[in-house]
């Protein structure tokens, strides 16, 4: 078994290699044709221009993916955190139950789905709410966004806080602190690693998001604003990829470069910030 296990660990490890160099592999060239100035800092997306040279900046396009995860991230973490919080420590019996399923049935519900409800109740109940002439734009891509990674953070979170030890739950009691203050200042502190995981999961689901968004944002390339139509790296690269071809295409390859490294920084920094909270805590 301990053989079959470091083979599952080592395949695991040549798949994200195998992935990385093929990104770099189709995405670098592009990039390099373009430049990285560019490319990154760039305004203006225009890559079947006729009338003037073709133009590849995805400045808007990053900025819209960095504001839309950031803002689903702000509304759905702690929303998942407290229902997490609740099953565990306070739900029982057919509400608890209840809750769960519901969670898991959130799971399974297909990305279109979520971009249907969006598209026919979000949108247009943004754009009567603010008076707009329409709802399709980054507010309502982050609504969804933010519904579409609750069930991660609150199973995940849910795991956590239910693996901490009783005892920890009892000698806090017994030294006269509340259920409330137990709760937020020993067992959320010493399920950490786990509610971070599943913070980090719900970050990458946002920011791999393609389906639901391209029904909800509007998808023009434009430089972010809270109520304007907006596009997002992984609705550019599924809504060109089929009809690209040259550098066109491989500016699409860079874009997903671009992507895969932005995932890979967000895991690095959190899982740093983690390390080093764990190390503080040992001293």
């Amino acid at each position: 078994m301990s053989g079959i296990f470091t083979v599952c660990g080592c395949l695991s490890v040549v798949a994200v290699v195998l992935i990385t160099v093929y990104m770099v592999a189709l995405g670098a060239p592009g990039i390099g044709k373009i430049g990285v100035g560019e490319f990154l800092f760039g305004t203006e997306w225009f890559p079947t221009a006729t009338t003037k040279d073709p133009s590849f900046g995805i400045l808007p396009m990053i900025l819209s993916s960095i504001l839309a995860t950031g803002g689903a991230v702000l509304i759905g973490v702690p929303i998942g955190l407290f229902t997490a919080i609740y099953l565990a420590e306070f739900a029982r019996g057919k509400t608890a139950s209840v809750l769960r399923a519901m969670v898991s049935l959130l799971a399974g519900i297909p990305s279109v789905v979520y971009g249907l409800v969006g598209m026919i109740v979000v949108v247009p109940a943004v754009a009567k709410v603010f008076g707009l002439p329409s709802g399709s734009s980054l507010f309502s891509a982050i609504l969804v966004l933010a519904v579409m990674i609750l069930p991660t953070i609150v199973s995940i979170s849910e795991n956590a806080l239910r693996a901490v030890p009783k005892e920890y739950r009892e000698a806090s009691l017994a030294m006269g602190t509340t259920r409330v203050r137990t709760i937020f200042k020993v067992v959320l502190p010493a399920a950490k690693s786990g509610v971070a995981a599943g913070v980090v999961l719900g970050i990458g689901r946002a920011v791999g998001e393609t389906m639901a968004v391209i029904m909800v944002a509007g998808n023009a390339v434009n430089m972010p604003a809270l109520f304007q139509s907006v596009r997002l790296l992984t609705t550019g690269i599924a809504m060109e990829m089929g009809y690209a071809d040259a550098l066109h295409r491989e500016a699409l390859f860079g874009i997903g470069l671009v992507l895969f490294v932005f995932i890979m920084a967000i895991n690095i920094v959190l899982n740093r910030i983690i390390k080093s909270d764990s190390k503080e805590e040992r001293r």
